[in-house]
């Protein structure tokens, strides 16, 4: 059986050397691996890495561009009985990362998985607890619902072959196939085990424009869910006093308050611009899909233990 690592990739040369690395070292057993890389117009040395580590690269204009093109265009090009997704700013933790994300769907328990990821130290401490509340540390396989992240998943070739991404959402391409195969009766398993770290290094800007993109797609996937500017102004306010709070608490100092404040107003005001044309929803699926809450387990703050990573260049 063969596993294609589909990979999206603008300028990741910072971290795509450490990503192949890593690929490079899972303990995969019966898994043969390739790695393909759908580029769209790379300029940093993204494409000389890439061929170091012998991937087979492909490419998608930035006008053609989007998130579920670029992958439909990857899963194409690529030969794998599944398509393993990870972003190039996302690096494994350990070894076990493939083969971990890969068992559910081997094993027939599943038709698309993710794995957890974990901010690193420079992380955003605001963006860590939001890891922290989507990808906890503890498995469902299979999950109820239809969340689904590819930062860090996978998806057996035959279901794609018969379900592929949309290729006109703005974001989200992961949650909508998901809740398509769930209504056709697959299943999705999330994978804590299979751990990534997930460098994000953004402006405010990209902040912004990344929610509101993702709001935009949620209102094709979700048209019933909606902001408004009381809900901004309560999630701003809850969410950063939780993150004062539980800093405070653990002795965070790589994030000051004021850039906690900066990155909830800027998530808030962008997921408000791409979804402010929604009727009322429910509070109840507010605080679902938009409040700051985590897991019972993660404000016990385990998820901000140091997790050990394994080096790409240790023995």
């Amino acid at each position: 059986m063969r596993a294609s690592i589909v990979i999206r990739t603008l300028n990741e040369a910072e971290h795509l050397d450490a990503l192949c690395q890593m690929i490079a070292r899972q303990c995969t057993e019966e898994l043969e691996i390739e790695i393909v890389l759908i580029d769209s117009g790379s300029t940093d040395g993204t494409l000389e890495i890439a061929r170091s580590h012998n991937a087979r690269i492909t490419t998608i204009s930035k006008a053609e561009f989007s998130f579920g093109r670029s992958l439909n265009r990857g899963c194409a090009f690529s030969t794998g009985d599944i398509l393993v997704f990870i972003s190039g700013h996302c690096v494994p933790v350990g070894e076990d990362w493939l083969k971990s994300l890969c068992q559910p769907l081997i094993n027939g328990k599943a038709a698309y998985s993710y794995g957890r990821q974990i901010g690193d130290d420079d992380s955003n401490f605001s963006e860590r607890r939001i890891f922290a509340k989507y990808f906890p540390d503890s498995p469902a396989i299979p999950q109820e619902g239809f969340f689904c992240n590819n930062a860090n998943s996978a998806l057996l070739r035959d279901v794609w072959n018969d379900h592929r991404f949309d290729e006109d959402l703005t974001g989200l391409e992961d949650m909508e196939l998901a809740k398509r195969l769930v209504a056709a009766g697959q299943r999705i398993a999330y994978v804590a085990q299979a751990a990534v770290f997930h460098h994000h290094r953004e402006s405010w800007a990209q902040i912004r424009r990344r929610f509101e993109r993702e709001a935009l797609a949620l209102r094709t996937i979700m048209p019933e869910v909606q902001l408004s500017w009381t809900d901004v102004v309560r999630c701003v306010i809850a969410s950063t006093l939780g993150d004062w709070r539980a800093a405070r608490r653990n002795g965070i100092r790589s994030t000051s308050a004021m850039d906690m404040l900066r990155y909830r107003w800027n998530q808030y005001l962008g997921s408000l611009k791409g979804n402010q044309e929604h009727r009322v929803l429910s509070r109840k699926a507010k605080e679902r899909f938009f409040y700051p809450q985590t897991s019972d387990k993660a404000e016990q703050d385990e998820w901000l233990k140091p997790v050990r990573r394994t080096s790409p260049n240790e023995s």
